[in-house]
C-alpha cells in the first residue's frame, strides 16, 4: 500500500548531533514533522522514520506487532550512533516507550531522552480480553487526533486494529519491567488533559526510572498529541534547549553539510 500523503519518513543531515523521533501507535511522522523541522532548522540531524504497519490503512498493522516497530527505530538510532558523535531520542505517547526501551538497551550511546505523553499501559475494560477479542473482532474505534487545537489532524488511523493493541500491550508490560535500565538525563512533558495516556503512566514511569537528572513539565493547554497542539512550541523549545545545555552548541559542528537521510525531502 502507498504512504498517506504527510506521513513520510522525514531525515535530514546537519551537524554531528543527532535526534531520532519516535511516533506513537496508530500514528505516522505526520505528528512529529513540526517538531522534526525546527530540529532540523536549528543544524541538528534528524531522523523521523515510519514504524511498519503504519501510515498506510489499518488493515496493514495486523500483520505487525512491537518486534518490528522497536527493530525500526533501533536500526534507525544505530544508524545514528555511527555517524554523530551524541544522539538523543525522542517520543510521544507509544514513541515514548520506544524511547524508553532504547534508552534501557544503549546506555550510554543515548545522551538524553525527551519523551511525551509516554505510555505505560493499555487502559480500558477491554484490555484484559484483548488475547481473545482479538480473534472476534479485527478493530475498534481509533484513537487518533486527541487534540485540544481546532482543525488538526495528526494523519492516524480512524480504527485501532485489535492485534497490534494486543502486541503493543506485551511491549508495555515489557517496558515497564526495564524502566530501571534508564539512567539518561530525561525531560517528560505531559497533558493534565489526555483522553488516551492516563497522567497516572506518566507519574508511574518518573517513579521507576534510575535517572537522576529528570524535569517534568505540564501541558496545560493541550491533549494528547501534544506536538501539534498549543503547546508544541514550547515542547521544541524545551527540547532543543535541553539539547544545547547536555550538547553545547550543537547544530554548528558540521552544519554546512546539510542534505537529506534518505526518505523525503528536507523541506529546505
Amino acid at each position: 500500500m502507498p504512504v498517506v500523503p504527510g506521513a513520510e519518513p522525514y531525515r535530514h543531515v546537519g551537524g554531528d548531533v543527532g535526534v531520532l523521533l519516535c511516533h506513537g501507535f496508530t500514528g505516522s511522522p505526520q505528528s512529529l514533522r513540526p517538531w522534526a523541522e525546527y530540529l532540523a532548522e536549528r543544524g541538528l540531524t534528524v531522523s523521523l522514520p515510519l514504524l511498519p504497519g503504519h501510515g498506510t490503512r489499518w488493515q496493514d498493522m495486523q500483520v505487525t506487532g512491537w518486534q518490528d516497530w522497536y527493530a525500526e527505530v533501533d536500526r534507525e538510532l544505530r544508524s545514528l550512533v555511527e555517524r554523530c558523535s551524541r544522539v538523543f531520542v525522542f517520543g510521544l505517547s507509544m514513541g515514548g516507550a520506544l524511547t524508553l526501551r532504547l534508552a534501557a538497551k544503549h546506555g550510554d550511546a543515548i545522551a538524553g531522552i525527551v519523551v511525551v505523553n509516554p505510555a505505560n499501559k493499555v487502559w480500558g475494560l477491554a484490555a484484559h480480553t484483548l488475547p481473545v477479542v482479538r480473534h472476534l473482532v479485527p478493530s475498534t474505534k481509533g484513537v487518533a487526533n486527541d487534540i485540544a487545537k481546532p482543525g488538526v489532524d495528526e494523519g492516524g488511523y480512524d480504527r485501532t486494529p485489535l492485534h497490534a493493541a494486543h502486541t503493543l500491550r506485551q511491549f508495555l508490560k515489557l517496558v515497564d519491567g526495564e524502566l530501571a535500565q534508564v539512567t539518561q538525563p530525561m525531560v517528560l512533558l505531559h497533558s493534565p488533559q489526555d483522553h488516551v495516556v492516563p497522567p497516572a503512566d506518566s507519574a508511574r514511569i518518573l517513579s521507576r526510572v534510575s535517572s537522576t537528572d529528570v524535569t517534568e513539565i505540564l501541558l496545560e493547554q493541550s491533549y494528547h498529541v501534544a506536538t501539534l497542539d498549543h503547546d508544541a512550541e514550547r515542547i521544541f523549545e524545551e527540547s532543543h534547549a535541553f539539547i544545547e545545555r547536555l550538547a553545547p552548541g550543537a547544530g554548528t559542528i558540521g552544519s554546512s553539510a546539510q542534505g537529506v537521510l534518505g526518505g523525503s525531502t528536507t523541506g529546505g
